[in-house]
């Protein structure tokens, strides 16, 4: 599995990787679905496509997890498919998804914001890319 959670106080870290810094944040943007629904109930129905600019790979982790649940938050929808295209520490990407629906989605919690709690995007010696932080329920 490319994502997961782990535990920290009341909240939540996601976690995601891949074998690019794209990968990671596709995989920690199914961990941020995850914390609300199964992303395998998620339906690719709608796309919203966003954008994010960032001083450092770091910052660009908290602005695209924000901007999704923003996005989240506004328009009632979850995400189940990402596509994410990096050009330095700018983001362009495509979400797919589809309004809550309570009964097939089961939504547990609402994120409320990506924290600098546990942050950091990195390159492991084997070549992986992880990307973290914790999210505030």
């Amino acid at each position: 599995m490319p994502w997961e959670h782990f535990r920290h106080g009341a909240d939540v870290g996601v976690r995601g990787w891949g074998v690019s810094r794209a990968d990671a944040l596709e995989q920690i943007a199914l961990a941020l679905t995850a914390v609300v629904a199964d992303p395998l109930r998620v339906r690719a129905e709608t796309l919203v496509e966003l954008r994010c600019d960032a001083r450092d790979d770091e910052l660009l982790v908290i602005d695209w997890l924000n901007a999704l649940i923003f996005e989240m938050a506004t328009r009632n929808l979850l995400f189940g498919r990402f596509a994410v295209t990096l050009h330095d520490h700018a983001l362009e990407a495509k979400a797919w998804g589809e309004s809550v629906d309570g009964e097939r989605h089961q939504p547990l919690v609402e994120v409320k914001a990506a924290t600098y709690a546990e942050l950091s995007m990195k390159q492991r010696e084997d070549g992986m890319w992880i990307a973290q932080c914790v999210v505030d329920v």
